[in-house]
């Protein structure tokens, strides 16, 4: 008799599983170094197995030579043969293909999302030969959540979300392809320049948003208007009041209230009005509102949010964390949860005071989610480091924080009387912190605490002035506001919208922070409102994301779905044929300007030139667009990606750039290596490196031991390299060179 096997989504799932499970000890093997686990759960004999994501791509049934649109004959196929970076992936189907054979009941433990959902399926059809198979639906990696998920597993997939995942994945190609395959050879065939553009069924409303903006903030006219602001002394302290009209759009009304009150050395308090408002905790975590806090409390992108967010979770740490409810249900056990973080030093006083409280409720907000509940921390003390350190502090304190008290604040505004004109002192503050106290440095309430004043008491005036202000165009989007912008208008999904939007300044559409639309993007808008409005249709994006919703609920076939989306498509691009050359040049004409502007780092510190990022035999590099009256360059690292920044280095006056690193937040550098911000300031480190470089001290190179270490310098400034480079490309970090990083 056969054994069960259980499939999960990615290795750490899969010890964890085995773990949980096990009467005994997991017995942890491997084929060609992909890790398996053998357990025995009572008299049952199971075989945890493990995918790594994805094992299967939607591509064409037939690779043609060449590009061509439209196409829609695709079909499921392995990633490891349609993906040169998924090659890794190869051996994993083929564990998994050689456990299924001996296997007599297939379960499958992959995260009960969409996404999971589909890996599911394909491995449950393609590796298993299954129709069908056992599901585990859980939301934490915890032991007690991994065996009820166990013991409750439904007898089959959950078929809804299986097709449903499965339509948005060929929706989506279909679109991204054609759509991306039609811009590109527009360019080519009507320049033949080669420029890969993209667009697809999300990326290109989204686009048109972020240009909407750029062309709300180029067409705002800013308007002046005037304030009339007083500064003047009770016996309290000092009081800032601003005219009850304010702001006045007319210069001639307000000169005339300042003419009439200035000669004026005392005011009265005319009136004090106070009033209190209970403020309510936050809601849970949803992802959006993770991703939103994340950045605005730690300036952590959206996306890398959901990656450090993933860790944790696979870490037992956190709940799952691709979840869109803001509700926490009694289920999950909050005094355990509760009394479990107690056992972590730093949220000991937090968490006593919540545990002597009769009933435990949090603040549960309305939107929810089928397959998960809010994101909540497990209790277990993560094992990670880093920036999800950052992230795990910020959602326990947002989890403490929804069981806590309302905050009191109190409003006051004081009236004062001038002449029979107005001015208006408004103030906030705390009178009891309530959640503030659990939620921590994350609670950044604005305290504007005003003296204490009584009804006709005597204002001495130190000063009236009316101040020239103008009218502000609206503020462009973060990378945080766009996320939550799109969840509004229900365009993509929690799990990809983050992805759309690094898209978009991967194909260079858009840039900085906060977002702006660069001229390729506005260009491409531009031309296709004028050619093919409907790639950039919100209307109908948002249309399929409530058809696949009726897949999920059984009202709609997928077929029908796919089948509109086919005739949809047929109909644009044919137009777009039409229009081919015309778009093209438009499009050519854009990339060409765009990708000058954006290499543009800054002006050449020798001659009238300016300094430009450049692509040469050995990587990117910064060089002089005089070359050759001018060749100055500069060394980039090869290990990062490069924008130009507009800042002008403090120190030596050399344009800085942002250098941008996996897992790391960007950082703006001075180019100059022999800029001063890179000196080494511990006194003996700096001894010793000019030693090595005179020659006057050798070290030999700890990993060749032929070579010896000698002083380099970078962008990130002096650090000690090996003599025989690149036979050998050891590195060493300078002490006390804050700058310097190891290579």
């Amino acid at each position: 008799m056969g054994y069960e096997l259980i499939i999960t989504e990615k290795p750490n799932a899969a010890l964890k599983i085995a773990q949980a499970l096990a009467s005994g000890k997991p017995i942890k093997k491997n084929v060609k170094g992909v890790p398996y686990y053998e357990i025995t759960h009572g008299n049952k004999d199971i075989v945890v197995g493990c995918a790594v994501g994805h094992l299967y791509t939607v591509a064409e049934k037939e690779k043609k030579k060449g590009w061509s649109y439209p196409v829609f004959d695709i079909e499921w196929k392995e990633s490891g043969d349609t993906k040169k970076d998924s090659a890794y992936i190869k051996k994993y189907l083929a564990t998994l293909k050689k456990l299924a054979k001996d296997a007599s009941e297939f379960t499958i433990a992959t995260d009960y999302d969409i996404e999971g959902e589909v890996i599911g399926l394909n491995v449950t059809r393609f590796a298993c030969k299954q129709k069908d198979a056992n599901r585990m639906k859980f939301s934490t990696l915890t032991k007690p959540d991994l065996m009820q998920a166990y013991d409750e597993k439904m007898g089959h997939l959950d078929w809804g979300q299986a097709l449903a995942g499965e339509t948005r994945h060929f929706l989506d190609w279909m679109y991204g392809i054609n759509l991306s395959r039609a811009l590109t050879l527009s360019i080519k065939n009507a320049t033949g320049m080669h420029k890969i553009l993209s667009s697809g069924r999300v990326q290109g409303p989204a686009l048109k948003i972020i240009v909407d903006k750029e062309k709300d903030i180029s067409e705002f006219k800013s308007e002046p208007y005037w304030e009339l602001e007083l500064l003047g002394d009770v016996k309290a302290g000092k009081i800032d009041a601003f005219h009850k009209e304010n702001p006045f759009w007319n210069k001639e009304k307000a000169s005339n209230v300042l003419n009439k009150v200035s000669p004026e050395k005392k005011g009265k308090v005319k009136n004090v009005k106070k009033s209190e408002f209970r403020q309510s905790p936050p809601f849970p975590f949803d992802l959006t509102t993770l991703q939103t806090e994340a950045y605005r409390t730690h300036g952590i992108s959206p996306s890398i949010t959901l990656n450090l967010a993933q860790t944790l979770y696979l870490d037992g740490a956190i709940s799952y964390p691709r979840t869109s409810s803001q509700q926490l249900p009694p289920a999950i056990g909050y005094p355990k949860i509760i009394k479990d973080i107690s056992k972590q030093e730093k949220y000991v006083n937090e968490c006593g005071s919540l545990l002597k409280k009769t009933q435990l409720k949090p603040n549960n907000g309305a939107k929810t989610d089928p397959a998960h509940p809010a994101i909540y921390p497990t209790g277990a003390m993560p094992t990670v480091k880093g920036r999800e350190l950052m992230v795990y502090d910020l959602i326990v304190r947002r989890f403490l924080a929804t069981f806590g008290e309302p905050a009191v604040r109190e409003t006051v505004e004081i009236e004062i009387d001038v002449k029979e004109e107005v001015f208006i002192a408004k103030g906030t503050r705390t009178k009891e912190k309530g959640w503030h106290d659990l939620y921590g440095k994350y609670a950044t309430q604005k305290e504007e605490e005003l003296p204490k004043t009584e009804i006709g008491e005597e204002v001495k005036i130190t000063s009236i002035s009316m101040l020239d202000k103008q009218t502000q165009p609206p503020k462009r989007y973060t990378q945080a506001s766009i996320i939550k912008e799109l969840e509004k208008k229900n365009l993509g999904t929690k799990s990809t919208r983050a992805t759309i939007v690094d898209n978009l300044f991967h194909r260079g559409y858009a840039t900085d922070k906060p977002i702006r639309a660069t001229g390729l993007g506005i260009r491409t808008v531009a031309t296709l409102e004028k050619y093919c409005p409907e790639i950039l249709d919100e209307e109908l994006t948002r249309n399929f994301e409530i058809e696949m919703d009726q897949i999920r609920e059984d009202k709609k076939k997928e077929e029908e779905v796919l089948g509109e989306a086919r005739e949809v498509l047929t109909k644009t691009l044919s137009r777009f044929k039409k229009n081919e050359k015309e778009i093209g040049k438009e499009l050519a004409e854009a990339t060409k300007e765009t990708e000058h502007d954006m290499a543009q780092v800054g002006a050449c510190p020798i001659c009238s030139g300016n300094l430009m990022l450049k692509k040469g035999k050995f990587g990117r590099f910064i060089a002089c667009d005089n070359y050759p009256k001018c060749s100055i360059t500069f060394k980039l690292p090869s290990n990062a990606l490069f924008k130009t920044s507009a800042k002008i280095c403090e120190k030596c006056k050399h344009p800085m750039i942002t250098i941008i690193r996996a897992k790391k937040a960007p950082q703006d550098l001075c180019i100059n290596p022999e800029c001063k911000s890179k000196e080494i300031e511990n006194q003996e480190s700096r001894k010793e490196a000019a030693q090595i470089e005179s020659g006057a001290i050798e070290k030999k190179c700890p990993k060749c031991e032929t070579g010896k270490l000698v002083l380099r310098r970078s962008i990130y400034g002096s650090f000690y390299g090996c003599s025989t480079y690149p036979k050998c490309r050891h590195t060493e970090t300078i002490e006390g060179n804050g700058k310097t990083e190891k290579k």
